[in-house]
């Protein structure tokens, strides 16, 4: 089975960051937030299909740049991302990113996109999904430590997912704070601003942590966790960056996207090598139990995983078609006789 792009000839459809701006807002967010969580859930449900391996990663002192491929033999999808904590003191995005899907048939590329924007909206609405699994039933309030690129994000889907009617919000810089509080605004969540990471966590059933510092820190200490809570650690994702005390995993049941790429960059890594973990899609296949108990402690170790991607790759492939909201690019040499390639090269001569 070919797939086939919104042109009849060898043009790639490309969705710049403005067309996926306009995309957004044509969908509307919400909307977009639980399309996407049903595309991700689906392909959890056939997981199995899927090339799996770590990303690709290249370390320097200053960030990592990172290829993130997997296919379920039909399609082939990859993204390049990036994450530099210190961009933001220069005024730049911490992570950027961009995607390509293709036909396994052909080796034919079918979609490039932008995918900073559509890696916030993937990432929470897989937030939200993983909650809808694994948080207390009833959850309505959220803390959410860390106000930076991703909070508003995570909070909107958990709103458009599970009903979320409060978040708590807390970050070491009062501005984001502020930021974040201020895009919230009207959008049909109460929201509370708080001092201290102790203040915020008050009355939450699911805490969020999402940072950007590159190191072991402990965000979340032992003392500061209690029972029935649901914990979305989504802020490390690499070698030696860690956001919890490594006390909370011990009394938590981890659920992960990837094992062999969690253990190398989640917040299991601080754990030894055989510290037991459920793989969060045989929660979603209905081959494992997620939440058993109002005292249990689930937290989600997600560090964000390629077919996470393929699954937003997919959603746009599908959602543009018979819209505007891409332009075509003439990425393909596709010469008459295929053998001619030097022939064509000669023809477009001026």
């Amino acid at each position: 089975m070919t797939l086939t792009t919104p042109s009849d000839k060898a043009l790639v459809p490309f969705v710049s960051v403005d067309n996926m701006m306009q995309l957004i807002h044509h969908i509307g967010i919400e909307q977009m937030l639980r399309d996407l969580a049903g595309y991700v859930e689906e392909d959890f449900k056939r997981w199995e299909l899927f090339d799996k391996t770590p990303r690709v990663a290249s370390h320097s002192d200053v960030g990592v740049i990172e290829l993130m491929p997997t296919s379920d033999g039909e399609a082939y999808g990859f993204k390049y991302v990036n994450g530099h904590p210190k961009n933001t003191s220069e005024g730049l995005q911490t992570v950027t990113a961009f995607g390509l899907l293709a036909d396994v048939y052909t080796g034919y590329p079918v979609l490039l996109t932008e995918m900073t924007i559509l890696t916030a909206l993937r990432t929470a609405a897989t937030s939200a999904m993983a909650a809808k699994y694994l948080a207390p039933k009833g959850a309505d309030t959220m803390a959410m430590i860390g106000n930076g690129a991703q909070s508003e994000f995570q909070t909107l889907a958990m709103k458009a997912i599970i009903g979320l009617k409060s978040v708590r919000l807390y970050d070491k810089d009062a501005a984001a704070t502020e930021k974040c509080a201020r895009n919230l605004q009207g959008l049909g969540v109460e929201v509370v601003s708080c001092k201290t990471p102790e203040d915020a966590i008050e009355g939450a059933q699911i805490l969020t942590t999402c940072t950007a510092d590159k190191q072991y820190a402990t965000i979340l200490t032992d003392n500061m966790v209690g029972s029935g809570v649901h914990i979305n650690a989504i802020g490390g994702d690499c070698p030696g960056k860690t956001e919890l005390a490594a006390g909370i995993l011990s009394r938590s049941d981890v659920f992960v996207e990837y094992p062999p790429q969690t253990r190398i960059e989640g917040e299991i890594q601080q754990m030894p090598e055989d510290f037991a973990v459920t793989e969060l899609w045989e929660v979603i296949a209905g081959r494992k139990q997620g939440r058993t108990g109002d005292r249990q402690i689930t937290l989600f170790d997600s560090v964000g995983f390629a077919i996470e991607d393929f699954s937003a790759l997919r959603y746009i492939r599908d959602r543009i078609k018979g819209t505007g909201y891409f332009t075509e690019l003439d990425m393909l040499a596709d010469p008459d006789d295929p053998r001619d390639l030097f022939g064509m090269l000669q023809r477009a001569k001026g």
